[in-house]
């Protein structure tokens, strides 16, 4: 009997960048069509410059129509929220973030990431405030959260019980120098890897390229990868949750070129 299935879209970080164009972008193809082109050999991108700052509602809207229908972005959330000193004080940037325009992307919008410095410790309390301050949903679009945090002081059972209470995921910072979180914290599982090389054409080697492919189709059926650590003991709810795993920095230039071999093997293992 097969077992239950979430569904498993692979991507990167963006679209734009320089040294893609003639590698993962055919030579001569208008920048303006980049979205269109990656968006056609990817199931996901994650979008950075919400990051770093606001962006027009009209750029949004144009993003989700150069995609095609069950395409999904991730989006960073504002750094002005997850580097302020209180985040129990972050409900009037928050409430700006997602009526500045990200709701355009509409059935396209998949999970935000709060992404938090290095430099921010784990404060139960405030943690805690932030997470009740996350929107379930706007404008009836049901919202789906995840935060990636940096470091040591969140490697604590406490932490992952939280994120569970508030159905918020923890995500997997991979094959990197940061705190790699594995347990299973929410009903969707989010995942980046960090370990490209540019010396390898698919910037994986085939064995890690390999592995990657069971450890998602591990986290689809519910399960938690054996050969990635756990924080907590105690056991995740069973059922299967969609995956979002995002091929992040590393080597950034060979970054398509594992995503799409990702890709084809999940395809070519069902």
């Amino acid at each position: 009997m097969t077992k239950p299935q979430g569904s498993i879209r692979v991507g990167i970080g963006g679209w734009v960048f320089e040294p893609w164009r003639g590698t993962f972008y055919p030579e001569g193809l208008p920048q303006k069509r980049e979205l269109e082109h990656a968006a056609a050999h990817l199931g996901t991108i994650e979008i950075n410059g919400t990051y770093y700052g606001s962006q027009k509602p009209e750029s949004f809207a144009r993003w989700r129509a150069e995609t095609p229908d069950g395409f999904v972005f991730a989006v960073k959330g504002s750094r002005y929220i997850t580097s302020r000193r209180v985040l129990a004080e972050a409900a009037p940037s928050i409430e700006k973030f997602f009526f500045g325009g990200v709701m355009e992307l509409k059935e396209k919008l998949g999970p935000i990431n709060w992404q938090f410095m290095p430099t921010k410790a784990f404060d139960p309390a405030d943690f805690e405030a932030f997470l009740k301050l996350l929107p379930r949903s706007v404008d009836g679009v049901a919202i789906r959260h995840a935060v990636e945090v940096r470091h040591d002081s969140f490697r604590t059972s406490d932490f992952i019980a939280l994120l569970r209470e508030y159905g918020v995921a923890a995500i997997t910072a991979a094959d990197s120098d940061y705190p790699q979180i594995a347990d299973v914290t929410a009903p969707f599982v989010y995942a980046r890897i960090m370990g490209t090389s540019e010396t390898e054409p698919e910037g994986y080697a085939a064995a890690d390229l390999d592995r990657w492919v069971q450890r998602a189709q591990a986290w689809s059926h519910g399960e938690v990868p054996g050969d990635l650590a756990k924080i907590s003991t105690d056991a995740a709810e069973a059922g299967p949750r969609d995956v979002f795993l995002y091929v992040i920095s590393g080597a950034k230039v060979r970054n398509p070129a594992a995503a799409i071999a990702l890709t084809r093997r999940l395809a070519n293992s069902d």
